[in-house]
């Protein structure tokens, strides 16, 4: 009798306890939602006194949602440093911000709309005023790296949060090319993949910009490259040094019989078994995070990455997930190698600043070769 009511006891109190877990939960999603709010209503009602032109987005949509218009002009304080940007350029990440997907993203970029109303992150540009703090910059420098807000003529930065000096002979344009693709194709190669010299290695997605950076770096690392990418974009691939290319219109690379110590998916399209049989005994998959605007609303490419590291304990296999750190040390590196002619960014289209949501649009379709750039001049 005494077991059956502290059974009893036991089952209220998880009840109770789910239950008001799930009151919280709600309470909370509900004060997010009514507090997910951004200052455009309040910008559009003021004029600037120093404006500049920079593209903006008070809701989550498409790139019809997406304007250019005047706003403040960033005035830096003692830390950071004013940037006039010459340069920036398009990455998966932008049209993930815009659409405010997948939705799971929104607890931290808005739940009802976005907190931050300006659309860009890889730059390059020259600065033009610096705070008293500032040590290793000076007026005149030419600089790059990531900012919230690059699509914009002027950015303000602090010196150790991600930017550093262009080297002698580095356009504006190629430096801003480098920073999330280059980065996040370097770490997935070096850091996550843990890639040796000699290794063979599977590019899926070859043609796009973390995988035209992928195939250079990883011939500039030793490693005998295999790009898989469609067929006009065969030639351009070879010509960044991959040993083999494999046009997916015509030939299924999991059906090809080769074996690979490391496979780079840029794409996400295909099941994990199809990677895991061109896959060596001991072989890694990283999968590089972005996904495409047809992934799932809620939970995008992630379905995919969870079902990796479920498998990962089970098998000698190792399959897992990248998402790049931009780091001014990894930054400097790939901006050297394109300064030694061993790594050439690959620039598809060029749209001036007015231009941006046809920009993205055309980044959305899936077929951009490499870089998407703005230009601001």
């Amino acid at each position: 009798m005494g077991l059956r009511r502290a059974r009893g006891i036991f089952k209220r109190i998880v009840l109770w306890g789910t239950g008001v877990l799930m009151l919280a939960g709600i309470g909370a999603f509900t004060i997010a939602w009514f507090r997910s709010d951004n200052d455009c209503a309040t910008r559009r009602a003021t004029t600037p006194r120093d404006p500049m032109q920079a593209i903006t987005f008070c809701d989550y949509g498409t790139s019809e949602v997406l304007h250019l218009e005047p706003i403040e002009k960033p005035v830096p304080n003692d830390v950071q440093m004013l940037i006039r940007v010459r340069a920036a350029a398009l990455n998966p990440l932008d049209w993930h911000y815009l659409r405010g997907t997948p939705y799971l993203m929104r607890m931290s970029t808005g739940l009802r709309k976005p907190v931050l109303t300006q659309l860009g992150v890889d730059f390059a540009g020259t600065v033009e005023a610096v705070g008293k703090g500032i040590t290793r910059f000076k007026a005149g420098d030419d600089v790059f790296g990531v900012r919230n807000g690059a699509f914009s003529e002027y950015v303000v930065a602090r010196e150790d949060r991600g930017v550093v000096a262009m080297p002698a002979g580095v356009t504006f344009e190629q430096a801003a090319s480098i920073p999330v693709a280059g980065v996040t194709a370097l770490q997935s190669l070096r850091d996550k993949g843990r890639m040796r010299a000699g290794e063979k290695v599977l590019i899926n997605g070859a043609s796009g910009g973390v995988g035209t950076f992928g195939v250079q770096l990883a011939k500039a690392l030793g490693a005998h490259v295999t790009g898989v990418c469609s067929t006009r974009n065969l030639e351009m691939v070879r010509s960044l040094g991959a040993d083999e290319v494999i046009d997916y219109t015509k030939e299924d690379f999991a059906k090809s019989g080769r074996q690979f110590d490391l496979i780079i998916d840029n794409v996400g399209t295909r099941p994990l078994g199809d990677f895991r049989r061109v896959m060596t005994p001991t072989g890694r998959y990283v999968m590089v995070a972005g996904g495409g605007p047809n992934d799932g609303p809620w939970i995008g490419p992630f379905g995919k990455v969870i079902g990796a590291l479920l498998l990962s304990p089970f098998i000698k296999q190792e399959m897992g997930m990248m998402i790049g750190d931009v780091t001014p040390g990894d930054l400097t590196l790939i901006a050297d190698l394109i300064q030694q002619g061993k790594v050439t960014p690959v620039i598809d289209r060029r749209y001036p600043l007015g231009e941006v949501p046809a920009a993205i649009a055309y980044l959305e379709e899936g077929h951009a070769r490499g870089k998407v750039i703005i230009t601001m001049e």
